[in-house]
């Protein structure tokens, strides 16, 4: 069997093209098979405010298979330990969140990439490497293939931006608002001018400059007036908030007409 290693959606991203994305936060195989499914090119498998493990991302993983959607990660710290393992599990993106400065970022490559550009240990036997199937092909293209974000989520980042976009591996950025919006003194509320301000900040200078631009988006509407706006790859849906948003309406609907429940 004849194993490809190309990943289609970071050549759209490096060439800024538009990408539409899905949070899988429910840690459920079956979620994540749906959503793929549905055509998403990304699924973001949440492993910072998910419950899942590495046993669990394997089958997230598992179940996206035979469909175009490429998995992505948002790894639980810029952490190399746990970046290895992410990456031994066979993702194709990493989003590395509270990235503050150029150094924090630097750290994130070298998590990111195998010897001499980084610091990922080499072994054939894990699920990325096809257990030692012809493991060298993954080996020779793993570096260049394998998507790197990194997320702004405090006003340090902010202030840090120009440093973090001139490391080169770093292939796009991740505004994070509702952290933001806190580490701004702001409860996770980021309509707040000044948190507005810094997004517009952010974009700006992402859109300027050869990274990819990416945040989360709350409906189509929403995510339409993003991507006009600059941005290459929202996350339009979750597996867990978008349930219980649309169950949440249907029991509203269904206690004002039948008042007597």
């Amino acid at each position: 069997m004849e194993i490809t290693h190309t990943n289609a959606v970071k050549k759209l991203l490096k060439e800024k093209k538009k990408v539409s994305g899905a949070w899988a936060q429910a840690a459920s195989n079956i979620t994540s098979q749906i959503l793929a499914e549905a055509g998403f090119d990304v699924l973001m498998l949440d492993m910072e405010h998910a419950p899942g493990d590495i046993l669990t991302l394997i089958s997230q993983i598992q179940s996206m298979q035979g469909y175009p959607a490429v998995p992505f990660v948002r790894a639980p710290w810029n952490d190399f330990v746990q970046i290895k393992r992410i990456l031994d599990a066979g993702t194709y993106g990493v989003l590395v969140p509270y990235v503050n400065t150029k150094a924090e970022a630097e750290d994130a490559v070298k998590a990111m990439k195998y010897p001499t550009k980084g610091i990922r240990g080499v072994a054939g036997s894990p699920r990325a490497a096809h257990f030692a199937n012809n493991s060298i092909e993954y080996f020779k293209s793993a570096n260049d293939e394998i998507v790197l974000m990194t997320a702004v989520e405090t006003g340090t980042a902010v202030e840090n931006l120009d440093e973090i976009l001139q490391v080169p591996e770093i292939d796009g950025i991740f505004i994070g608002p509702a952290d933001l919006a806190t580490n701004m003194g702001y409860m996770a509320d980021a309509s707040q001018p000044e948190v507005q301000k810094a997004i517009r900040t952010i974009e700006e200078k992402v859109n300027a400059s050869d990274k990819f631009l990416s945040t989360v988006a709350g409906n189509w509407e929403d995510a339409r007036a993003k991507y006009e706006r600059g941005y290459n790859l929202l996350m339009m849906m979750s597996d867990t908030t978008t349930l219980s948003k649309v169950a949440r309406t249907l029991v509203g609907d269904f206690k004002k007409d039948f008042p007597q429940h």
